[in-house]
């Protein structure tokens, strides 16, 4: 059951509140709050306001500290490493994202590894940001145990989400090309999600703790997320984690520990590539071949069921413009959660629900 429509914008303005009255600096509060309002705007409450009160347990707990200090133990031209120092993985994030960019722009690609980070929502969110600034992006972050590796009964291995992004067009009247996902068959976050609207999961999802399939969220949460494409999934969370932990000097496998921890150092890492795209061809031409390159996708006959073919990053456009003109609806639980959030934290008065 679905509550009320709500502004995204007073919701942001919440949310920042929230973690500002928690000793998070306010440009950094903000940013936090947009990036799980933005994902509510996309369409995926995995990733939204579900987690506001994760994030704030986490800084309250003292496993993710208020104020972010990065360090650049690496700094070699095209490439960065930058120890978050267990700060705030949204804003040790953006700025991977934005040293990215500016390396890319130099030296027309950029690397940049984070270590001793946190969660820091979706990927998307960043790689977008480095398709608007004409670059091609590429971002991976490890997470905590919730997959076995393929012939194991151990999870071992997170979920471990990793997103590749392009603009369409110059002015950014398209939808950039973005994939988001993660390696599981389904993110964890939807699981929660799940278990807060009071539905069950598809079988194929997870098994229980003892190997069975389940459709019940919180034996799937107690249990083993399944991989995407069986083997296949399991070498891309594989691939993922070396590339987020053990490259950029941070934990991997079982020495990462997910938002859902909320009491647990998380020790996760990030990698962001840019890569300058009028490097390689002019931005133009390149979007040119873009259009070209959608278009073709969008053209194919229907499937039975189907009324329109979408490539990725299209249908977030979509769902981004009909929630921020007809405000958003969440789930029962999520609502009673921020009013819980809301009384604890004594900003009632600024949550309009």
């Amino acid at each position: 059951m679905l509550q009320n429509r709500i502004d995204a914008n007073g919701l942001i303005d919440f949310a920042a509140a929230v973690y500002a009255n928690a000793g998070v600096p306010e440009a950094d509060a903000h940013l936090i709050a947009d990036t799980l309002v933005q994902a509510d705007l996309w369409g995926h409450q995995s990733h939204g306001v579900l987690r506001l009160g994760w994030y704030l347990d986490r800084i309250r707990n003292g496993v993710m500290k208020p104020v972010t200090t990065p360090e650049f133990v690496v700094d070699a031209g095209a490439i960065a490493v930058i120890d978050a120092h267990d700060g705030v993985g949204h804003v040790a994030a953006m700025l991977a994202t934005r040293e990215a960019i500016k390396r890319a722009k130099a030296h027309g690609i950029g690397a940049v590894a984070v270590r001793n980070s946190n969660h820091f929502g979706t990927c998307m969110y960043y790689t977008r940001r480095v398709a608007a600034a004409g670059c091609m992006a590429m971002l991976t972050s490890n997470g905590g145990p919730a997959m076995a590796p393929w012939g194991g009964r151990k999870k071992i291995i997170g979920t471990n989400p990793f997103s590749v992004a392009a603009p369409v067009d110059i002015e950014g009247q398209r939808a950039p090309f973005v994939v988001d996902m993660a390696a599981t068959g389904v993110a964890r976050g939807k699981i929660y999600l799940a278990r807060n609207k009071n539905l069950p999961i598809p079988l194929g999802w997870a098994i229980s703790k003892d190997g069975a399939p389940t459709t019940d969220p919180q034996e799937a949460i107690d249990g083993i997320i399944l991989p995407m494409a069986e083997h296949k999934g399991y070498a891309i969370a594989a691939m993922v984690d070396m590339m987020s932990g053990v490259l950029t000097g941070s934990g991997f496998l079982s020495a990462v520990h997910s938002p859902y921890k909320t009491a647990e150092v998380s020790h996760c890492g990030h990698l962001m590539i840019a890569m300058d795209i009028s490097k390689f061809q002019p931005l133009d031409q390149f979007c040119a071949r873009m259009q070209a390159f959608t278009q073709e996708i969008k053209s194919v006959p229907l499937a039975k069921g189907f009324d329109e073919v979408f490539y990725p990053g299209e249908m977030e456009n979509n769902s981004n413009a009909k929630f921020r003109r007809e405000g958003l609806a969440l789930p029962e639980n999520t609502v009673a959660d921020l009013r819980r959030i809301a009384k604890e934290t004594q900003l009632e008065h600024l949550l309009a629900l």
